[in-house]
């Protein structure tokens, strides 16, 4: 049997969970507190996700980055590839907070969404 140690990050509570694993199979979870220290641990071990965090550049506003990030959570194996579609992104002022900047990131059907707002440099 293979054991995986994780780190919850469910909540603040960060607690050290060992997972035991056999041909890919979870045989149990341990050493959690809460429910989603558990949903978290099974996630992690057979299908990880995150959600990506990054910034593109704004053309004529009054800030020259704004902050963005994914609609949902993309698979971890995808996060790079989501990083490099945004990197070749410049949105135009004024951009206001839930405004997609980018749609499909990677072929994962997830956008990329503005979560600050940058008024036009006028």
């Amino acid at each position: 049997m293979e054991n995986r140690q994780l780190t919850c990050i469910g909540c603040p509570m960060g607690c050290q969970i060992e997972v035991g694993m056999q041909d890919g199979k979870i045989l149990s979870v341990q050493g959690f507190s809460c429910k989603r220290g558990e949903a978290y641990a099974r996630k992690e071990v057979t299908h990880p996700e995150r959600m990506v965090t990054t910034s593109v550049p704004v053309s004529g506003g009054t800030m020259r980055m704004v902050s963005v990030k994914t609609t949902g959570e993309v698979p971890k194996e995808k996060v790079r590839d989501c990083v490099r579609a945004l990197k070749g992104i410049t949105v135009k002022a004024p951009v206001y907070i839930g405004d997609i900047v980018a749609d499909n990131l990677a072929g994962t059907g997830i956008s990329a969404a503005a979560t600050r707002n940058v008024e036009r440099n006028d």
